[in-house]
């Protein structure tokens, strides 16, 4: 089967997801899973997440890029890509992991500054005199 791609998002961060079948290796911007998240257990088993509920964990070969946002959105946005990614690869896996939340894009971004403001609701301190 050929190479699938998908985009994941999440805040201001991007993934860039291509999935092949293969033996389970995951490469992020050129690293290893727990190369890029280090020791932040919990994103990665965020990340995993979508694998683990499709039983494709040793089965596919995930290359992706991230760019943007902080390493919490990037690893948010891997995770939607990888999701993106895997319905597109097994039609059947939609059903697996809609009801999960995990196809749904989180659309919560940064609000942008009002004039006036000091930040996008917070008003500037009042002095009486």
């Amino acid at each position: 089967m050929a190479t699938i791609y998908a985009t994941g998002k999440r805040k201001s961060a991007i993934a860039k997801v291509w999935l092949t079948p293969g033996k389970g290796d995951m490469s992020i911007n050129g690293k290893t899973l727990d190369e890029w998240l280090g020791g932040h257990e919990t994103l990665k088993m965020k990340v995993r997440l979508p694998l683990e509920a499709t039983k494709q964990l040793e089965a596919v070969t995930i290359k992706a890029t991230t760019l943007g946002g902080g390493y919490s959105a990037q690893a948010d946005a891997l995770k939607h890509g990888i999701t993106k990614a895997l319905s597109l690869y097994e039609p059947t896996f939609r059903t697996i992991l809609k009801p999960m939340g995990l196809l749904t894009r989180d659309s919560r971004i940064v609000e942008r500054k009002k004039p006036g403001k000091r930040k996008a609701r917070r008003s500037p301190q009042f002095s009486k005199r």
